[in-house]
């Protein structure tokens, strides 16, 4: 499909997975399924989609760029979009959509997110296809998770199945929804009219401009100047001076929530937004007794455990043992030592908080 784009969002944080994920070296830069960091893993699934390194754009922190380019070494330079300040996802995917616009306006642009995991990458690209040829229509799309429990950790997407298909495959949505209570969440499936919201958006690049000059004029007029400087020896300068007055909004809330028409996509390809370590104690191989854990980990009367040894390579091997115990995270790094029941996997980011608040910054 040589008329469609990616874009990657690879600028979060990772909070809930310290002390592997670090300010300078977050989540998605790291290998937390698989041998490859999970940023290689995503551009790797949709590169079929696009049709090479020239369609893929990748956004990010400034301080991030180097390891992100690092990582992705057939990226050209001018796929890396590099916020100097964070914004929030709309100023990111509207300065993409703004910078294929000027070339190719009818052009489809996926935004997919940079840290989660896919288990059965084939019906993975199927979905991605389908919302692709949804777009190509002209109208915005996204991809909704059919869901498997009644999580309150996700928004959701609710479906208008009394309104007419705006494309092919694809099912009208009648809104977001922000992250429910339990019963809330319960009540969604049940009802089997939510998907979980997992930040997929599909668009051309023409109409993606359209409606950011309708619903966000401020932020259209912003990236439209950063498209017109790309390429010059005034690239710079305007990125530092335009990019930090952009309106700080999530594109949920600053557009798709006010948008006329929207479709979706449902998909069911073993989706996780690896959210914690929780998530990845999910995802990894268990012995019997539901414990994940490195090659010479003792366990004596302990079970659904997840032990995770990121010390550097070379580090004098040093035996881990846990006795009596049951559900807990025991992440092991050069200078830090996490432990914490899984059921309590969220709050690691608090950690960082009291970190930060005690000035140990570097440790963060």
């Amino acid at each position: 499909m040589s008329s469609t784009y990616a874009l990657v969002l690879a600028g979060g944080a990772g909070t809930r997975f310290w002390p592997a994920s670090r300010s300078r070296r977050p989540k998605q830069l790291l290998p937390l399924v698989g041998a490859a960091p999970l940023l290689l893993e995503t551009v790797r699934r949709v590169l079929p989609l696009c049709g090479g390194w020239d369609r893929v754009l990748v956004g990010t922190g400034r301080h991030l760029a180097a390891p992100t380019a690092q990582i992705l070494p057939d990226l050209p330079p001018s796929g890396l979009l590099a916020e100097p300040v964070p914004r929030n996802t709309a100023p990111c995917i509207a300065w993409a959509a703004a910078r294929v616009a000027r070339v190719h306006p009818d052009a489809v642009v996926m935004v997919l997110p940079s840290d989660h995991h896919i288990g059965d990458v084939a019906q993975f690209r199927k979905a991605l296809a389908l919302a692709v040829d949804a777009a190509a229509t002209g109208v915005i799309t996204t991809i909704g998770i059919k869901p498997t429990h009644p999580e309150t950790g996700f928004g959701y997407i609710e479906l208008a199945p009394d309104k007419a298909a705006p494309a092919p495959s694809a099912v009208a949505v009648r809104r977001f929804v922000e992250k429910p209570d339990r019963a809330r969440a319960e009540a969604f499936l049940a009802g089997g009219q939510h998907l979980w919201n997992a930040g997929m958006f599909f668009f051309r690049a023409g109409d993606m401009m359209a409606a950011l000059r309708k619903h966000q004029p401020e932020l259209a007029e912003g990236v439209t100047a950063l498209a017109e400087a790309a390429g010059t020896d005034g690239e710079a300068a305007a990125l530092d001076r335009i990019f930090p007055a952009l309106p700080s909004v999530s594109i949920d809330f600053g557009l798709m929530e006010h948008l006329d028409e929207l479709a979706v996509i449902p998909g069911d390809f073993g989706w996780s937004d690896l959210g914690s370590w929780q998530s990845a104690w999910e995802l990894a191989p268990h012995d019997r007794a539901g414990n994940s854990a490195p090659a010479g980990t003792v366990f004596v009367d302990a079970r659904d455990n997840h032990v995770v040894d990121l010390r550097a390579p070379g580090a004098k091997k040093r035996v881990v043992a846990l006795v009596g115990v049951e559900d807990l995270v025991v992440v092991e790094t050069d200078d830090a030592l996490l432990v914490v029941p899984r059921e309590r996997a969220q709050d690691v980011k608090h950690v960082v908080e009291a970190l930060k608040a005690r000035g140990d910054g570097e440790l963060t």
